[in-house]
């Protein structure tokens, strides 16, 4: 099976910490490498995770927070200094677009290579992103400022050959193509091999659905049905919900409560407010309603 994988590398919400970095990922995909969200120190991460910056090629931002955005300049500064020809894209609410001009102007005379800019309408579930084994589609949220997150989906692959019975029926390797295609085989003498008999099923696509800054959104498991993997942010325990509803923030019950009721494979927590020097108290919340629930910590890697 193909990686599909997520590596953290921050996880503090607004305020970072001596033991944690701000809100970003990247996610791995057949090859691939996807930033989600770009906190101050994008690059240093990258670096410490023994990530390739020439495999990185898209860059999506959840929201214009300085938590989830401050490290995209420096990201695309240093990339810029590797030599990088191949063109970066970035994904993110419409109002960056002139912001980060501005500042590539200042900054990135020769930069070598091309930022294009893609605007998100975060209100809208939409496919902003595809590939030959991946879409990618935003998750509209609810927070302070507009807010969306993104929900990674794997394309269905194709059966896979079973060869003790291509070398039983002597196929010729012409027809493997076809045969995973589904279609039968007719042999010399006009027997027909059903198509079933040949293959065994392809593994089931996975998913990955990371949800940004947003208050609790009981519709939102509707959207996330069968996930294989979560994110979704838990920067308060059940004691602060006031903050959480002020600030239109989650606690870490309100994130399991979701994966529960979207019955995902498994649920990580992130964007921890400061104030936590344990953040234990919000995975024993968690556990209570969702088992399967884990803290992400700076360069854990989660396999979808």
């Amino acid at each position: 099976m193909e990686p599909f994988r997520v590596h953290v590398l921050g996880c503090s919400s607004a305020l970072p910490t001596t033991r944690h970095y701000p809100s970003m990922q990247v996610v791995e995909c057949r090859g691939k490498l996807f930033m989600v969200d770009c906190g101050e120190g994008a690059q240093l991460q990258v670096r410490r995770a023994s990530l390739s910056f020439g495999k990185l090629g898209h860059v999506f931002i959840s929201h214009l927070h300085g938590d989830h955005c401050f490290g995209l300049m420096g990201l695309i500064s240093s990339i810029g200094l590797l030599g990088r020809t191949a063109t970066l894209h970035v994904y993110a609410p419409a109002d960056l677009q002139s912001m980060l001009d501005m500042q590539m102007r200042f900054f990135c005379h020769d930069l070598g290579y091309e930022v294009e800019f893609h605007p998100v309408d975060t209100t809208r579930q939409t496919v902003i992103y595809d590939d030959r084994s991946l879409t990618v589609e935003t998750i509209p949220l609810e927070h302070r400022v507009p807010c969306c997150g993104f929900l990674f989906r794997e394309k269905p692959s194709l059966p896979h050959i079973r060869r003790d019975m291509i070398d039983f029926y002597q196929i010729p390797m012409s027809q493997i193509n076809n045969i995973k295609a589904g279609q039968d085989f007719t042999c010399e003498d006009g027997t027909v091999i059903p198509h079933e008999r040949l293959v065994t099923p392809a593994e089931p696509p996975r998913s990955y659905a990371y949800c940004s800054d947003t208050r609790y959104m009981p519709a939102l498991a509707k959207q996330l049905q069968g996930v294989s993997t979560l994110y979704h942010e838990a920067t308060y325990a059940a004691d602060n919900l006031v903050m959480a509803e002020k600030y239109f923030h989650s606690t870490a019950v309100q994130a399991a409560t979701v994966a529960r009721e979207a019955h995902v494979g498994k649920l990580l927590l992130g964007h921890f407010s400061s104030r936590y020097i344990d953040e234990n108290i919000l995975l024993d919340e968690a556990r209570e309603v969702f088992p399967e629930s884990h803290l992400t910590r700076e360069m854990q890697v989660f396999d979808v």
